[in-house]
């Protein structure tokens, strides 16, 4: 049978051992879905693959990566790859069924050919491939963040990212020497990037015996903590957060306690706040 977020053909499935009854009944059950024509998933299988599939793609890009649960800044769009030449692709305000819902979200279509054609799955580039497209499709520190984010959760290694920037044009290759998987989250990506663009030595994810790990040392004295509202929002974490703070400044450091929500969407204020604490450091040491 299918594959949860998979898609096969017709032929597909009957090589597969399952009979022409078989399939009739599976789809009168509602287990399987025709979502396009000689197109099937599973009823498991989410709805926005199948818009990715009823487009006449798959999905890719910000949407899987999404999925995967690697960082992405933000998106409103389906991302759907299709080879070019594909005929009679599909709008998703078209629907196969009349009881199936019509997507409502806008789409995006990617036509870079895959750099590993053969790990698709028929509903899904593979992850190298959406990586690629969202170096593309996103701002250069974002996509420095996703590629931070799937090598920090193991999605990817350096192999995969060589054949990541191979598939994209030469002057993308800067990029390559910013990446880092030491990142814990997105928003520690974009400050290491403001903290490296005021020319400040950065220490990722260093270690306190007193404290346990902070996300970012800069030039030696400034511990940067970038928290979510997910592990921080309670007093006792917040409590927690504090003792830590203290701890630092007895052995010498300060902290620059941020929220994800200033450095994604306040960056201009972060970066003031950084260049400034920055410059005044350096400025009392010179004396």
């Amino acid at each position: 049978m299918i594959e949860v977020n998979d898609a096969v053909t017709r032929a597909q499935l009957l090589s597969d051992g399952l009979s022409r009854r078989g399939l009739a009944k599976a789809l009168a059950s509602g287990a399987l879905i025709r979502v396009r024509r000689d197109r099937y998933v599973s009823a498991e299988t989410l709805q926005t693959i199948r818009d990715a599939v009823r487009i006449g793609g798959r999905m890719t890009c910000l949407s899987l990566l999404q999925l995967l649960g690697v960082f992405v800044f933000e998106n409103t769009a389906l991302h759907v790859h299709a080879v070019r030449g594909t005929s009679r692709l599909r709008s998703t305000d078209r629907s196969v069924s009349r009881l199936e819902p019509r997507p409502t979200r806008k789409q995006r279509l990617h036509w870079l050919p895959l750099v590993r054609p053969d790990k698709a799955t028929g509903a899904c580039v593979n992850i190298v491939d959406a990586l690629a497209h969202a170096i593309l499709c996103q701002a250069p520190r974002y996509a420095i963040a996703s590629l931070d984010s799937a090598l920090n959760k193991g999605l990817v290694g350096a192999a995969d990212l060589a054949d990541v920037f191979a598939a994209l044009p030469p002057r993308f290759a800067v990029l390559r020497a910013l990446v880092d998987g030491r990142a814990q989250s997105g928003p520690e990506t974009l400050v290491r990037l403001m903290a490296r663009a005021l020319g400040c030595q950065i220490e990722l994810q260093m270690h306190f015996e007193e404290v346990g790990h902070v996300d970012l040392v800069i030039d030696g004295w400034l511990v940067v903590e970038c928290d979510s509202k997910e592990f921080h929002s309670s007093w006792e974490q917040q409590v927690k957060d504090r003792n830590r703070d203290l701890a630092l400044a007895a052995l010498g450091y300060a902290t620059l306690r941020l929220t994800a929500a200033q450095i994604m969407y306040r960056p201009d204020e972060v970066l003031t706040a950084l260049r400034r604490l920055v410059e005044t450091h350096r400025g009392c040491s010179a004396r």
